[in-house]
């Protein structure tokens, strides 16, 4: 946990808001001292995560954060328990991640949290109510969530394939709106680089062409029995192995080549952009680091000057006596306050305008993504239509008595393009239109 929070590889700003409530002041020395009181009771889950992702199109000061984390301690029961908040901000967007320790250090024993997700929901919509940001269809009603929401578990193994979760996950819905059968849903989802299968576990189950596993039921976000009752039960399909070799033997040494070629051109094309992105997030650094230097320097030199007013030694008894420090004291917390919000004004400015210039080179990041996965999808489907029995039997004989040249994929080793299968003889092939 402590890793994920401090990671500055794959978050370009990361900064330590708060730790609370802990002898350490470190974020790992924190979460290990809740570790060390927790082994006291018999609690396996002492920590206690989430994180807040307000809308990318807004501006969230630190301080409606704050009162957020304050709204969410009192619902959940956790006010006054020892917690950490980072702040991460990564293409663009900016959210909070906050680790409460579930350990009552008093009772010594774990802090009960019911109906946690529930509770959350209805804060979330207090807050899109009360500050007028666009609620989404799914925090108003949960049967209009979006349904390319995926898990951390599902982004990392879409990471693995050099594709994204929401292009999969799009991909596998469409193949089930386009069909009404186990046969049917199995050729759309062939065309489309996947075959259905039976898994271990789960009842019905999609292995791509990597050998990446995909849940059916994770991916369209129904249940087994609304499967089964359209497909049937799952012992008729090939088991995970079966569909694992039965892809290996039919497209992965070539489409591997394939692949290889495109994916060297989109890591060509991102290169720039890339360049960018580093240049542009070592000066925002940079930048943060010299605002930090100068708002200390000055806080450190308004604060001596406040100093100075409190008189010392029989002046300054004199000064109580005459209840005259407390007046000096007064005005002097009022300046401190005073001072303090105008030092966070300043420095959520300019996080404020270096988000904004983050945004829009995300947006050319987000344009060359989707038309990238286009064409990688464009490959797969391409290679899965060539080894389907008709294309092997329009393919093959010429190609062997040397009267046509190989087909054409769409992809060359020295351009990486892609633009859809072809046939010998018959031009484009118009049945494939690429993924959304």
């Amino acid at each position: 946990m402590a890793t994920h929070l401090l990671n500055g590889m794959q978050n370009e700003h990361v900064s330590v808001h708060q730790v609370r409530g802990f002898l350490a002041t470190t974020v790992r020395g924190a979460l290990e001292e809740a570790y060390a009181l927790s082994k006291g009771t018999r609690c396996a889950q002492y920590l206690y995560s989430l994180s807040m992702n307000p809308p990318m199109d807004v501006s969230v000061p630190v301080e409606i954060f704050e009162k957020a984390l304050k709204a969410i301690e009192d619902k959940l029961g956790l006010a006054g328990q020892p917690r950490v908040v980072v702040f991460h901000e990564k293409e663009g967007r900016r959210h909070a991640h906050c680790v409460w320790s579930r350990i009552d250090a008093t009772e010594m024993k774990g802090i009960n949290i019911a109906f946690d997700r529930r509770k959350l929901q209805a804060l979330s919509r207090a807050l899109f109510i009360e500050h007028g940001w666009t609620m989404p269809r799914g925090l108003i009603d949960k049967a209009h969530r979006n349904p390319l929401t995926y898990t951390r578990q599902e982004w990392q193994q879409a990471a693995r394939t050099g594709r994204s979760a929401s292009a999969i996950k799009a991909c596998v819905q469409e193949c089930w709106a386009a069909a009404d059968s186990a046969k049917a849903f199995n050729a759309v989802l062939e065309e489309r680089g996947f075959m259905l299968a039976r898994g271990d576990r789960r009842g019905f189950v999609a292995v791509d062409v990597y050998g990446e596993v995909f849940s059916v039921t994770r991916q369209l976000g129904i249940k087994a029995k609304a499967l089964e009752k359209r497909l049937g039960p799952p012992t008729s399909l090939p088991s995970v192995a079966e569909a694992k070799e039965k892809i290996g033997t039919q497209v992965r040494d070539l489409f591997e080549t394939y692949r290889q070629d495109v994916q060297r051109k989109h890591d060509q094309e991102l290169r720039p952009l890339l360049r960018i992105k580093k240049t542009m997030t070592d000066q925002h650094r940079k930048d943060r680091a010299a605002q930090k230097a100068y708002l200390d320097k000055r806080w450190d030199r308004e604060q001596a000057v406040r100093a100075s007013r409190i008189r010392k030694g029989f002046k300054g008894l004199w000064d109580k006596l005459t209840l005259k420090y407390w007046s000096i004291r007064k005005a002097n917390e009022k300046e401190a306050w005073t001072c303090y919000v105008r030092d966070r004004e300043e420095r959520q400015a300019l996080i404020e305008v270096q988000i904004e210039q983050r945004q829009k080179l995300q947006d050319q990041f987000d344009t060359m993504r989707k038309r990238q996965e286009e064409e990688m999808q464009n490959l797969i489907a391409g290679m899965m239509k060539l080894t389907t029995p008709e294309a092997e039997r329009d393919v093959t004989p010429d190609v062997f008595k040397g009267k046509l040249k190989k087909p054409d994929l769409g992809v060359s080793p020295s351009e990486g393009r892609s633009q859809g299968p072809h046939r010998p003889g018959r031009g484009k092939d118009k049945g494939h239109e690429p993924d959304a």
